[in-house]
């Protein structure tokens, strides 16, 4: 039985001939990755990189179609113990089928995200990355095929840094503050994801706004501001924009490592001829901001500063919580 839903991101080749779409001209500067949750998508695209997630695995498990592998699940994690181990046994269990049956279907590395009640602890967060990888290993799929994803809180950073030293490769999520990804970039993380859709959404409800001109889009110059950090100071950390709300914060990006891109908005560029322009370059990075290795009290100061990156950070790791929550109740269902 296989889960029947994936989300998945697909990292598209550069063309050779002369770019004529805006998709086509934004790949010849930038790794243009789609995000899409058809399984058919990912038989006819063929993705090198992918992504699993509670809300995902909780959604693929709720189906009618996938009840046997709920079932297979709880049976397999019989000889776990206590209810909350068996739980988290079954859980894991399933995100490992998923992750596998991506990595049947790419060439890239899947992105694993452990659990975000870890969000705030380096020990567990390292522990379950282990634990993750060794799992990999014993369905024979290597560590170099794995990102382990957590979000970007000091612990979450600091488990990334230790990750890192050891060869397993990691890639923080939930990031909206610039404190967030000076803290990744001294610890080494592979890559970040920045959220470009959700500052946009924070600052429009704060400010009781409909939209604001590109040039002042708070989401966009973020990531901008991070772009320009990390080239400045010879970071290798990479940059992948994400979440965005429409094809106008794409082309403002245009030159970020990585930008991921939902089908509509690619359908929109595949079909506009317009030209663009490069908005990003390693070679025009520039910075006023000296570099800064931030200790915990620093870091956590500025997030305490920063509301709107505590808010969104807060709220995502609740939504993920949330997810996985409702897949334990699935879960426990199975035990009545």
């Amino acid at each position: 039985m296989r889960l029947s839903t994936v989300k998945f991101f697909i990292m598209t080749s550069t063309a050779s001939t002369a770019p004529s779409s805006q998709l086509d001209q934004l790949r010849q500067i930038t790794i243009v990755v789609a995000d899409t949750g058809d399984l058919a998508a990912i038989q006819r695209l063929q993705p090198r990189d992918a992504t699993t997630n509670p809300s995902l695995i909780t959604a693929a498990a709720g189906q009618a179609e996938n009840r046997a592998l709920l079932e297979q699940a709880w049976q397999q994690s019989s000889d776990a113990g206590t209810l909350e181990a068996r739980l988290d046994q079954a859980i894991d269990w399933l995100t490992i089928q998923l992750g596998v049956q991506i990595t049947q279907a790419i060439t890239g590395r899947v992105s694993t995200e452990v659990d975000a009640q870890l969000s705030h602890d380096t020990d567990g967060t390292i522990r379950k990355a282990h634990a993750l990888i060794a799992q990999y290993a014993h369905q024979g799929v290597s560590s170099d095929r794995i990102l382990i994803k957590m979000a970007a809180t000091w612990e979450g950073i600091e488990a990334a840094r230790q990750l890192e030293a050891e060869g397993i490769h990691c890639n923080l999520t939930l990031l909206f503050g610039l404190h967030q990804a000076m803290a990744c970039a001294d610890a080494g993380v592979t890559l970040i994801s920045p959220f470009v859709g959700r500052i946009l959404d924070w600052y429009k409800k704060r400010d009781g706004v409909e939209g604001y001109a590109i040039e002042q889009d708070p989401g966009v110059n973020s990531v901008k501001a991070i772009y320009h950090y990390y080239k400045q100071h010879g970071y290798q950390t990479e940059i992948m924009g994400a979440s965005f709300r429409s094809k106008a914060q794409v082309l403002a990006l245009a030159g970020c490592d990585l930008l991921t891109i939902s089908p509509n908005f690619l359908d929109e560029l595949a079909a506009d001829t317009t030209l663009i322009s490069r908005q990003l370059s390693p070679d025009q990075a520039f910075t006023t901001m000296d570099r800064r290795q931030l200790d915990r009290n620093a870091f956590m100061t500025d997030h305490q500063q920063d509301t709107m990156s505590s808010d969104l950070l807060q709220s995502g790791i609740e939504g993920f919580v949330q997810a996985r929550a409702k897949l334990v109740e699935l879960l426990t269902q199975l035990a009545v």
